[in-house]
């Protein structure tokens, strides 16, 4: 490449990180959300150029991290946001197991139910009636035998 031609690229480059940080200082004084995409919208660069200067990007980054003055909210970081996730997800997964569990003794109770009242199922006495002819039908072949 010529010599004009590489001094155009850094002047470009040059005019790229003034606009990103005049908006990185502007987000700053509103008390706005920081983030790489909306900071590369405002600044009209694409993403890849924060990215390709770490630099730009550790200020970004700190600058999203950083709490706003004390006459604002603070300003929610990426990481407590993620955290909030992480814990409503393990509660998601806790609550569908509790749902499961209860899902399946329901089912466990109406299916007794159903199959009491169907007469199908023997009563609990004339089970126990059964158990002890059985019981005296071997006592009586055992007497005959005997």
């Amino acid at each position: 490449m010529t010599s004009t031609v590489i001094d155009g690229k850094r002047a470009d480059s040059v005019r790229r990180r003034e606009r990103v940080i005049k908006a990185l200082d502007s987000a700053l004084r509103a008390g706005d959300d920081i983030t790489v995409s909306g900071l590369a919208r405002v600044a009209r660069v694409d993403r890849t150029f924060l990215y390709r200067h770490c630099d730009l990007l550790e200020r970004v980054h700190a600058a999203a991290t950083m709490p706003v003055d004390g006459s604002r909210q603070a300003a929610v970081s990426r990481a407590s946001l993620q955290a909030d996730l992480a814990n409503a997800l393990a509660r998601n997964r806790r609550l569908a197991a509790r749902v499961r569990q209860l899902e399946k003794r329901l089912s466990e109770q109406l299916g007794e139910s159903a199959w009491s009242e169907s007469g199908m199922g023997a009563s609990t006495d004339l089970d126990q009636l059964q158990r002890r002819v059985v019981m005296l039908e071997r006592e009586l072949a055992n007497k005959k035998t005997g």
